[in-house]
């Protein structure tokens, strides 16, 4: 049998092994830094494009902010546009009612009473006068509680001066139906 020296077959295998495994190690730890890198960069440009999708969207809400201010700006602008147009509409349905009014208390003032002042708040008629007797005040209350226009009177004072009666009373205005106030 031949002597055969396997020792320096076996260190060269192992020797191209050895090569083999630190080439692969390090193209191992060269690809893993690329791919960590890569990885990295992918990241961070995601980062960068949520920042400028943030940033797009932070202008436009500033933008509807401002819109809705100008939205609420107008219809606070429009509630008290429409609230001047209904009193501009009470007013102007109210002027019949007021020529009415007066054109009331001169029918159902008796002979020998005079009005002195006239005072209306909202809904409720304050009138003072001068009356020759207690009579002719009674009548006048009397006519305006059955007159279609007043509500009941409410006699507050009665003064005797110079032979007349001052008096001061209260009556409440009231607006009749449409067939009553043709009448």
């Amino acid at each position: 049998m031949a002597l055969i020296n396997l020792r320096p077959w076996r260190e060269a295998r192992k020797a191209a092994q050895q090569k083999q495994f630190v080439t692969n190690v390090a193209a191992a730890a060269i690809f893993a830094a690329v791919v960590v890198l890569g990885i990295g960069y992918y990241v961070d440009m995601q980062i960068e494009r949520q920042e400028a999708r943030n940033k797009y969207l932070q202008s436009e809400i500033a933008k509807l902010d401002i819109l809705r201010k100008e939205i609420q700006e107008l219809d606070t602008k429009r509630t008290r546009l429409l609230d001047r147009l209904q009193a501009i509409h009470e007013l102007q349905g109210n002027r019949p009612v007021i020529v009415r009014n007066f054109d009331e208390l001169v029918r159902v003032l008796p002979d020998g009473i005079h009005y002195t002042s006239l005072t209306r708040r909202e809904s409720v008629v304050s009138v003072t006068g001068l009356a020759k007797d207690n009579t002719e005040v009674s009548t006048l209350m009397r006519k305006l509680d059955q007159s279609d226009w007043f509500g009941e009177p409410n006699l507050s004072q009665v003064d005797s001066q110079d032979g007349m009666k001052n008096f001061r009373l209260t009556v409440n205005l009231e607006k009749p139906g449409a067939e009553e106030a043709e009448q």
